[in-house]
């Protein structure tokens, strides 16, 4: 499948591709284009839009696109409701959960975007390494039984 987004990526739209890549469509091409175009675009191509105003895939209410693509995919696991809760945090005003470790992930986000990459595909396959790590992190809160992260009382 074909999935489309605004360029300039930081969290969700890494977050997302990752997610899709590595537990929905092992297969998915992006395409990250000025965000006037991403729905004349998707059209075109045929592909899925998110992170965009107005889709399916895209926030709603306090909620951000990784957790819609959860809930659309039925990955409904604690381990992704608890990244879902982080990367939440990282790209929003983090006063849906109160997550603690939203503002790291905010600010390694942002500090992949002044290493240079060249291009969006490039950022992404870099920081997908981030993800695997908090995933990991997820899993292992999840199975010491602490549902909320490390840092949550």
């Amino acid at each position: 499948m074909k999935w489309i987004t605004r360029e300039h990526v930081k969290v969700d739209r890494v977050a997302c591709p990752w997610l899709i890549k590595r537990f929905i469509d092992k297969d998915a091409e992006f395409f990250f284009v000025p965000k006037e175009q991403v729905m004349a675009e998707a059209e075109r191509l045929g592909a899925i839009p998110f992170d965009v105003p107005d889709v399916e895939l895209g926030h709603h209410g306090k909620e951000c696109s990784f957790e819609a693509v959860l809930k659309k995919h039925g990955l409904i696991d604690p381990a992704f409701s608890l990244l879902g809760k982080i990367i939440n945090g990282a790209d929003t005003d983090n006063t849906l959960w109160n997550q603690p470790e939203g503002p790291g992930l905010n600010a390694i986000a942002e500090g992949f975007r002044h290493l240079g990459y060249p291009d969006d595909h490039q950022i992404n396959a870099a920081e997908w390494i981030v993800y695997d790590a908090l995933y990991a992190y997820c899993q292992e809160m999840v199975r010491q039984g602490r549902q909320d992260g490390a840092f949550k009382p």
